[in-house]
Order: C-alpha cells, then sequence, then structure tokens
C-alpha cells in the first residue's frame, strides 16, 4: 500500500476524527491568510475532505473562484458534500501534474499536503507555472513530530506494540518535511521568492483518547502498516494507542499544542 492511499473507510474516519483535532485550526488560519491577500482565481493542491476549501471559501471575496484539487476521488466526495459554495469546483489532479495552463491563478494553497508529494522540485515547478506573475503560494507543513505530542504519543505506542518494525507512516511523512532551509532552497531552485517559513503553534483537541485512536490507527494509512504486521490485529492496536493516549493525556477529553510550518512565497 502507498503512503498516499486514502481509500476505502479511510476519509471518512479521517475527516471524523482527525478533522477537529488536527486540520480546522490550521484552516481557519490558513483562510485568514488569504482573506487579506487579493486574489479573483485561487487553486487548492490535496484538498482532502474539504476542511481548509470551506473555511477558505468563507473567508475570500464573494466574487473569488477556487478550483479544488485532490489525488483520490473518495476525499473530493466528501469535498464537495461539505462545500456548496457556488464559487468552489472540485477537479481529481495530480499536484505533481497540473492540468492547468500557465498564469492561470492569482493564489495557491496547500494544507498539509506537500509532504505526501514524492517529486518536491516537479512540483513546485508546477504549482509556479500555473501561478500568474506576482502571485502568491501558502503552503502548512508539519514541523517535528515531537512538537505535537498528541501525535507523538500515538507513535510512540506503536513502536512498543512493534518494537522490532514500527510502523513509521506519521514520522516518515506527515512529519518528514520540516527543515526550514530545506524548503527554502526547494522553493528558490523552482523559481519562487520573498518565501517565508513559520512556525504556528495551535491548540490540539479531542471529544476522548479513543477518538484520537481510531482517527489515528484507521484513518490513515498508519492502518495499512498495521495490517500488514498483525492482519487481525487493528482493533487491539487501536484499543493499545486508546490506553498510552488516555495515560498521558486523560481518556475524555484529550488536549495539547500541535506546531506546524506556514509558508508564503511569490
Amino acid at each position: 500500500m502507498s503512503d498516499r492511499d486514502f481509500a476505502g473507510s479511510i476519509p471518512e474516519i479521517y475527516d471524523r476524527c482527525l478533522g477537529p483535532l488536527l486540520f480546522r485550526p490550521y484552516a481557519e488560519d490558513l483562510a485568514g491568510r488569504l482573506a487579506v491577500r487579493p486574489a479573483d482565481r485561487l487553486l487548492e493542491l490535496a484538498a482532502g475532505t474539504g476542511i481548509a476549501t470551506a473555511e477558505v471559501a468563507r473567508a475570500v471575496s464573494p466574487g473569488a473562484r477556487i478550483v479544488a484539487t485532490d489525488l483520490q476521488q473518495a476525499m473530493l466526495d466528501m469535498a464537495a458534500r461539505r462545500v456548496r459554495a457556488g464559487q468552489v469546483r472540485f477537479r481529481t489532479a495530480d499536484a505533481q501534474e497540473l492540468p492547468f495552463g500557465d498564469g492561470s491563478f492569482d493564489a495557491l494553497f496547500c494544507q498539509f499536503g506537500v509532504m505526501f508529494l514524492p517529486d518536491k522540485d516537479r512540483a513546485y515547478r508546477g504549482m509556479r507555472r500555473v501561478l500568474a506573475g506576482g502571485g502568491t503560494l501558502i503552503f502548512s507543513v508539519w514541523d517535528r513530530i515531537e512538537t505535537s505530542p498528541i501525535v507523538a504519543a500515538v507513535a510512540d505506542a506503536l513502536a512498543r506494540r512493534f518494537p522490532d518494525d514500527p510502523p513509521r507512516f506519521m514520522s516518515r511523512v506527515p512529519h518528514g518535511y520540516h527543515d526550514p532551509a530545506a524548503i527554502r532552497e526547494d522553493l528558490g531552485a523552482a523559481g519562487f521568492t520573498e518565501i517565508t517559513v513559520e512556525s504556528v503553534t495551535l491548540p490540539s483537541t479531542a471529544p476522548s483518547a479513543r477518538e484520537v485512536a481510531v482517527g489515528f490507527c484507521q484513518g490513515t494509512p498508519l492502518r495499512h502498516e498495521i495490517v500488514a504486521r498483525d492482519a487481525t490485529g487493528l482493533p487491539a492496536v487501536t484499543e493499545a494507542v486508546t490506553q498510552a493516549v488516555a495515560d498521558r493525556f486523560g481518556e475524555a477529553p484529550v488536549a495539547a499544542t500541535m506546531t506546524a510550518l506556514v509558508v508564503t512565497a511569490r
């Protein structure tokens, strides 16, 4: 299975359990940043289930038009049900092979999707190509896994459960692209300028430890790694992670902070 495989029941669990925990706070932050930048044509990459799409649609000018894309049609189907705004159009697209003309957009945004792109140089060059002159790119990536204690607790619990071969999806992919110098270098090589990388720490909360465990173990590609190691063990592993999160943060509610890097370039 691929680190980009969000098929089956994963999108629904991902949205329900991890949306409020991880993504909505940064979606609100992203929408606020875009609201103060004049842009009539916006492109979203890796829109997922539309959490950022919805916040941005509410924040930007009513006359603005947003094209929200994702590689996974199952994700876009959920996003389309969430976002009913007429100014948003959904389209399946690979962020490394953007099917748009040169200079088609004034702004491009992506929330926690860049880390999944195998060829970031090709992706960044494509992003620059479809942006009009002076256009803005804004995206977020997670900082080191240690800066998001709830995620780190999940990873630690899985490492204890599988000590000989720990599932490493979270540290390898979502938290695997966190070096500001490397990000600036990659964007600069693709032709971007005025690059800023800002560390942003926000609250991370969930109704219960079980909600956290279900979200990560069953609503992300971690699920594939767990099943590959124990074909029938997903329920037991989920319970073990639930207990580990409860031991550290309490059974309900669960609250901590999380840190991401918000990158802006022209």
